[in-house]
């Protein structure tokens, strides 16, 4: 009888040390001052001696994926810009306590390992990291045959970040009068994914490589545009302004996420004309299969962040903001208890 190995059993070792090998330098480019050791280390080593000065350093920790985004990464085979996904979900969600994101620790699961391609996810891990001022110290590949089909992985991250706690970002400041600031996204970013199948795929039997006039891209390649990273931008406007409230807007869409980040018994009332839509979502509005109200609590609408800020300071911030990006007033804080109001 022959012997069995792991290999036979759907386990490649030296399929592994080649993904390794492959990245190892993608990572290495992420490492700052802070990073202690080398790649291959049982533990990611990051050094606090930077922030030492602070009165009470805090540290603020995130972990996400993308969702069944990766499912479109799969079908198209468009593997470089997932890892961007991966980070901005995570980095993200730190700057809304006001935090300056540190390292990132990323888990990558597939049914049947193929180095070149977790050499592709990494690189966009290695991009978000490099956008967003982390380091990449640590992550994990697993082959899991019989869990996954050979063609499929599913991604993970955690991200840590630092802030002093006289400085954190709470949202107790916010008060009826302050203004709401949207600052555009790219697009769909890393939530919807499933409605987005249903209409595109399921509903108007669209192929991902049909090329798109109103996006001026195919199909695919429009859905996987990367989240944006708010990481650099923020940062500068923390240094200058005080930002009283700060959302990520993900899964739940405006009308779950802001309401997270306001004191009891405000509420925001947004102006829905005051931003410019993102070509996607005006094409998935003209299709008119989904209610209004389903679309703005699935999607971003064109709007990833909102920062809450006093009446005097928002025309200087927004003014800041349309330096880097794109930035709209979109709102007020209003006595209420409706959480938002779409007008």
């Amino acid at each position: 009888m022959n012997k069995i190995s792991y290999k036979s059993a759907g386990v490649d070792i030296d399929e592994g040390n080649k993904a390794v090998s492959l990245i190892k330098d993608k990572v290495k480019s992420t490492y700052d001052n802070n990073v202690l050791g080398d790649l291959g280390n049982f533990g990611g080593l990051y050094s606090l001696k930077e922030f030492i000065n602070m009165k009470e350093p805090v540290l603020v920790s995130s972990t996400d994926g993308v969702g069944t985004k990766l499912k479109l990464a799969q079908m198209t085979g468009i593997h470089h810009t997932i890892g961007i996904d991966l980070v901005a979900m995570c980095v993200n969600d730190l700057l809304c306590q006001g935090a300056r994101p540190l390292f990132f620790l990323d888990y990558i699961a597939t049914g049947k390992l193929d180095a070149n391609k977790v050499d592709e996810i990494v690189s966009g891990i290695a991009t978000g990291c490099k956008l967003s001022g982390c380091a990449l110290i640590g992550g994990e590949t697993a082959e899991m045959p019989g869990m996954y089909s050979d063609d499929e992985y599913d991604l993970a991250g955690f991200s840590v970040g630092i802030c002093d706690k006289e400085n954190i970002i709470d949202g107790k400041k916010v008060k009826e009068g302050d203004v709401i600031i949207g600052i555009s996204s790219s697009g769909i970013h890393s939530n919807g994914y499933s409605l987005v199948r249903k209409i595109f795929i399921d509903h108007m039997k669209m192929e991902l490589d049909k090329y798109i006039e109103e996006l001026g891209q195919t199909l695919g390649e429009a859905l996987l545009r990367p989240t944006k990273i708010y990481v650099s931008l923020v940062n500068n406007l923390l240094r200058n302004y005080e930002i009283k409230a700060i959302a990520h807007i993900t899964g739940g869409g405006l009308v779950e996420n802001i309401p997270r980040v306001i004191p009891n018994g405000l509420s925001c009332k947004i102006q829905k004309d005051s931003w410019d839509k993102v070509d996607i979502f005006s094409l998935i509005e003209s299709f008119n299969l989904v209610e209004e109200d389903e679309l703005y609590r699935s999607f971003n609408m064109g709007i990833g962040l909102v920062l809450v800020v006093d009446k005097d300071e928002a025309e200087s911030i927004l003014n800041d903001i349309n330096k880097e990006d794109r930035g709209f007033i979109i709102g007020e804080i209003v006595k209420g208890k409706e959480g938002v109001i779409l007008c």
